[in-house]
């Protein structure tokens, strides 16, 4: 309690400053984590007027270390109310327990117990765009709730490829193969033809794309995950094209971070760029203030095997168990708040990630938004011609940070010192393996207990 009569919600709310672990600088122009929060503090205030009955104390934390902060404070039973959590920490979130063994956190859509409203605010999880409710369903519930959504999109500069003969992005693998060859072609061409890092979330795209599970028990949503797999035909068809467009110098390689990427594209020393719809703005952006055009479009897909779809990144609401009735319905009538159309929809044009509702989408369309900034609604199109499948709920596992590096340091191998992807990525496997059944150790004692390692990736 916070004064007389008063209920007090903390929510731990990840603080992103658009920067990678390690803390590499932010290109000028970007704005820190506190700019980040003011939406979400406008909206807490928002709800504090209309329940004066409850405050709500927001918290900005880092992504890359939430899991462990919040894994702290259960073990002094101080975890928040709300936390949340980056998508590839799902699993974390799930494993996260208290001293006696008890999860820390509950199913959302079990709290709300078939509710239409909560405290007088409506409930929503139905209306969250499908790809996204499916990645954070677990065991066939709607366990937390996606407020911030992103998708991989590509970036290509329309000034270059029309001098090059071509008017259209491409929508394939082969099509950018040919796209890049055509650039390099030109007596002024770029440096390069594409850019994007050597990153997790590419390689899970990519997967996704031509239907490719990284783990059993269909990618981890029909029963926990024990087995993963990182040298799958899906993966290596990844891999060699990848390795195949470096070979012949269209491909420049990165580490880590999307901003460099970026950077590259800006200078026009890259006409491709692959990179989250929520750096759509600063795309378009990029080209107006270098005298270039940028169109966004769908991450082009192999034409080999039948397309499948993406998936989603960003971050989920999970709710603490074992709260009272007040904490209980003020924090869950707090995250329908959040998600919202008016919520949705400030969200959206502060920071550019998805409309997550449908309602949200379809008021922004019927305002004439998209007609306006087709650059942002790519990424909605995108997943909604996408298939509700295993492979686009993404990959729910442990240790899913060092299951991703270690498929980017096999990349590195093969891009940077000429592996041979399979055995590479066989090697890879092993590694995963290791970490992945250390991380269900903990979990599937008698008693579980938090995984040792909470690297968030």
């Amino acid at each position: 309690m916070t004064g007389a009569g008063v209920t007090e919600i903390t929510a731990w709310i990840i603080e992103h400053q658009f920067t990678p672990p390690g803390g590499e600088a932010r290109p000028s122009g970007t704005y820190d984590g506190e700019e980040y929060l003011q939406p979400i503090l406008e909206m807490a205030r928002e709800f504090e007027r209309a329940h004066p009955e409850y405050a709500v104390r927001v918290e900005g934390h880092d992504p890359w270390t939430m899991a462990e902060e919040v894994a702290r404070a259960a073990e002094r039973g101080e975890a928040p109310d709300i936390a949340e959590y980056y998508a590839t920490a799902t699993q974390l979130a799930y494993d996260t327990y208290t001293p006696d063994g008890k999860p820390v956190f509950t199913s959302i859509e079990r709290a709300l117990g078939g509710r239409k409203e909560v405290l007088g605010e409506r409930v929503l999880i139905d209306d969250i765009e499908p790809l996204s409710r499916n990645f954070y369903t677990y065991q066939g519930d709607q366990f937390s709730v996606p407020m911030t959504a992103t998708t991989p999109l590509l970036y290509s500069n329309m000034t270059i490829l029309r001098k090059a003969g071509i008017d259209t992005p491409p929508k394939t693998w082969d099509e950018l193969v040919t796209a890049c060859e055509a650039v390099a072609r030109l007596d002024e061409a770029p440096a390069y033809g594409a850019a994007w890092p050597n990153n997790g979330w590419i390689f899970q795209q990519a997967l996704a794309q031509q239907g490719g599970l990284i783990a059993n028990n269909g990618n981890g949503r029909e029963a926990r995950a024990t087995v993963v797999d990182l040298a799958s035909k899906e993966m290596i068809s990844w891999v060699e094209w990848v390795r195949d467009l470096h070979a012949a110098g269209h491909y420049v390689y990165s580490e880590g971070a999307f901003w460099s990427a970026f950077e590259t594209f800006a200078r026009q020393d890259a006409v491709f760029a692959l990179s989250s719809s929520k750096q759509a703005e600063e795309f378009v952006r990029s080209g107006e203030e270098n005298g270039f055009e940028v169109t966004a479009s769908p991450m082009p897909f192999n034409s080999s095997v039948p397309y499948v779809g993406s998936l989603v990144s960003g971050y989920s609401l999970f709710l603490r168990d074992g709260l009272d009735e007040a904490k209980r319905d003020g924090a869950l009538a707090f995250i329908q708040h959040l998600i919202k159309p008016s919520s949705i929809i400030r969200w959206h044009r502060a920071h550019g990630f998805l409309p997550i509702t449908n309602e949200a989408y379809d008021t922004l369309e019927s305002e004439g938004w998209f007609a306006a900034n087709p650059h942002h609604r790519v990424a909605s199109d995108q997943l909604r011609t996408s298939a509700q499948c295993a492979a686009t709920s993404g990959a729910l596992l442990g240790d899913f940070a060092g299951v991703q590096h270690a498929m980017t340091r096999a990349m590195k191998d093969v891009l940077l010192s000429g592996a041979d992807p399979g055995p590479r990525f066989e090697q890879a496997t092993e590694e995963a393996q290791r970490l992945l059944d250390e991380h269900n150790a903990a979990c599937l004692r008698p008693v579980p207990s938090t995984p040792a390692r909470l690297e968030v990736y």
